[in-house]
């Protein structure tokens, strides 16, 4: 298989932590909540990792500094998820021009839930099936709030529909977006020039990404493989509590 790039979108202020620290840097069980992420891409097999920064990047600089194969990008405005993997041309080009078919794996730094073993499963996937984006997801005994996966009646792909934008009845799909993306690398750097923000936030977002390479004749799947503890991402203190428990939980099993 040919080598991943992983890209980690780490720039946010988290301004509900009640912290001054950059989001990913407010301690989950001890730890910095990204080292969670990178530690389970490393364990995975990938050496190349582009961390976005923005929010007192210099922090998050210092904390990585260390780690092997770590590069960074920065985004100096929160102009959305897309914007952000934008930040990373210079790299994803070299990437592709070396690596056209490759993976380029995009993850959040928020998710310390994050699981070695599902990285490893869609990477698999990704090798056996060769799509143009494949995107990992879960079932969620609770979806709200969380985008869902819209399905073909055969099964395929058709879209990740967004809680506000749900009907009724796509509200009651228990299949969810994880956050969690796949690409070949040729075909991401050419559809981030597709990316619009022609909306209410006007910002440009990753979740329109496979939605434009699917309408353009791409082949996109989505693959239920990781876990619901996997959408334990963290927005507050709440949300930290509850990882905080869950962590303690896995590890007692």
């Amino acid at each position: 298989m040919e080598p991943t790039l992983a890209v980690v979108l780490a720039a946010g202020k988290g301004t509900r932590m009640e912290s001054d620290l950059p989001k990913v840097l407010v301690p989950v069980c001890g730890r910095p909540m990204i080292r969670y992420v990178v530690d389970a891409l490393r364990e995975a097999g990938i050496e190349k990792i582009v961390v976005v920064v923005g929010y007192q990047a210099e922090l998050v600089r210092k904390e990585l500094a260390e780690v092997p194969g770590i590069d960074f990008a920065d985004q100096t405005e929160q102009l959305g998820t897309g914007h952000a993997v934008m930040m990373c041309r210079e790299q994803l080009a070299r990437h592709a021009k070396d690596h056209p078919e490759g993976p380029v794996l995009i993850v959040t730094g928020d998710s310390p839930m994050l699981q070695t073993r599902s990285i490893e499963a869609l990477l698999g996937d990704f090798q056996h099936s060769s799509p143009s984006c494949l995107l990992g997801t879960a079932h969620h005994d609770n979806p709200h709030g969380l985008g869902r996966i819209v399905r073909s009646p055969g099964g395929q792909f058709v879209a990740i529909v967004e809680e506000k934008d749900a009907t009724l009845e796509q509200k009651e799909i228990d299949e969810v977006n994880m956050s969690t993306y796949l690409f070949k690398a040729a075909d991401l750097v050419g559809v981030l020039d597709q990316l619009s923000s022609d909306n209410a936030q006007g910002e440009y977002y990753i979740t329109d990404a496979p939605g434009i390479l699917r309408e353009a004749g791409r082949e996109v799947r989505a693959l239920d493989v990781l876990q619901p503890c996997e959408s334990l991402s963290i927005n507050n203190l709440a949300d930290l509590a509850i990882v905080e428990r869950e962590m303690v939980r896995l590890r007692t099993l």
